[in-house]
């Protein structure tokens, strides 16, 4: 068998193999192995061919990894829950983060809340949420200091 045609069988292979998996696994070796390949076709001895699919594989990983890495895993997933921070929120459960416990409504939407400040806030109190952790609401008093949309005089 041919260097030219090993590499190439090498090539689809790992291409098969990217094709297959989720993430990005052996993309790096199918374009070291087009490398290669190349090197074959223009006569170069397999030792050259072989430094060739090891040095364009590790170059693709090192140049391209990073990049793909960013748009392919993005973990952050958008929902519609994002909408609720800044609102306003009316306390349905007196805020007592010790004794961990507290909700709130949020246009219509009932939320367990937790204070910044460990500060509790009773029920029927109006409150602004400044982000949102796991299935909680962090909240702190409509026009406290840490309310996002609070202007200067």
């Amino acid at each position: 068998m041919s260097m030219s045609l090993f590499w190439l069988i090498a090539m689809v292979l790992f291409g098969v193999l990217e094709a297959v998996t989720v993430g990005l696994t052996s993309i790096w070796f199918a374009l070291g192995a087009l490398g290669a390949l190349a090197a074959a076709a223009a006569a170069a001895p397999v030792i050259v061919q072989i430094v060739v699919f090891l040095g364009v594989s590790f170059l693709t990983l090192l140049l391209v990894r990073p990049l793909a890495q960013r748009f392919v895993n993005d973990r952050k997933v958008a929902t519609n829950a994002d909408r609720v921070i800044g609102q306003e929120a009316v306390v349905t459960e007196d805020i007592d983060n010790i004794q961990g416990r507290g909700r709130v409504t949020i246009a219509g939407a009932d939320w367990t809340a937790r204070t910044e400040d460990d500060q509790p806030i009773p029920a029927g109190s109006m409150v602004r949420v400044l982000r949102i952790e796991g299935v909680k609401v962090i909240v702190a008093p409509a026009g406290a200091a840490g309310d996002p949309e609070q202007t200067a005089p």
